[in-house]
């Protein structure tokens, strides 16, 4: 493939995993590590490194829109960014020792993980309605938005924001380590732990996975593990998909976007197990 041609292709699924990462809050990297790594033969160091690039790409494309859209609940954010952060930092410094087959094992399975976990949602029909929480309460964390698909504002009530903590340093330590934006984890740890809508989780997500990123990102550069001409066109491509996926949200239906997570989450689980199995 002449660079040219490598260049192209790498702008052009960038824009598609801006797209579906705006839409699904996860940064994109879900999409572009197993792209880069499985279809243009790149190597995983530096395909983790551009999807950290793209990572807080997705995030400055598509944050604006949520938050002006009050889709995103900056309290609920800036209270998981805590955990998050650190775990990204640590994730960071774990990805130095951690060899390539490890981080195909790891990605497979925190993506299996995901899928199994929104399947189990979608199977669950209505739910009861969240109990009483002292500390969401006291923060103001509950909130509402307006739902175009339903014609109407949707108000909701956050609870057990404590284990949303413990889950976002998982999360946190996942994104430094396999540089995914951990959204695989933020948004059903938001859905299913805290019981935020699922629209509000993926905007929240996509708020947040910039910051998580940023924090990770100096010590991929320090290593050198950004290879700018990998992750330039990577982040153009990115920035234009996520600024689309971000007008449409509103208008989607919330088991449909339900149902495109999960199949998105088993085909990269598929991919990257078989992957690391074979070394």
């Amino acid at each position: 493939m002449t660079p040219f041609a490598f260049t192209a292709a790498v702008l052009a699924f960038s824009i598609g995993a801006g797209l579906l990462g705006s839409l699904l809050g996860l940064g994109g990297g879900i999409i572009l590590v197993p792209v880069l790594t499985l279809l243009l033969k790149v190597d995983i160091r530096y395909a983790v490194g551009a999807s950290i690039i793209s990572v807080i790409a997705t995030s400055s494309g598509a944050a604006a829109a949520y938050v002006r859209d009050r889709m995103a609940n900056l309290r609920v954010a800036m209270f998981l960014e805590l955990a998050t952060t650190a775990g990204a930092l640590t994730g960071a410094l774990l990805a130095g020792v951690v060899g390539g087959r490890g981080l195909y094992i790891t990605f497979g399975a925190v993506m299996a993980y995901s899928a199994v976990a929104m399947m189990r949602k979608m199977g669950g029909g209505a739910q009861s309605a969240p109990p009483p929480d002292a500390l969401a309460d006291r923060l103001n964390l509950h909130g509402s938005y307006w739902d175009e698909s339903l014609g109407r504002e949707v108000e909701y009530r956050v609870c057990r924001p404590t284990t949303g903590l413990g889950l976002m340093y998982v999360a946190g330590t996942v994104s430094g380590l396999l540089g995914i934006g951990s959204g695989s984890l933020k948004v059903p740890a938001m859905d299913l732990a805290m019981r935020l809508p699922l629209k509000v989780s993926t905007a929240t997500s996509n708020f947040m996975i910039g910051v998580t990123a940023a924090a990770s990102a100096g010590v991929y550069f320090a290593r050198g593990d950004i290879d700018p001409f990998i992750a330039g066109p990577v982040c153009v491509g990115v920035t234009l998909g996520a600024f689309a996926g971000s007008r449409y949200l509103s208008k989607i239906k919330s088991t449909w976007l339900r149902g495109l997570f999960v199949l998105v989450l088993l085909w990269v689980s598929f991919e990257m197990l078989r992957k690391g199995w074979r070394g």
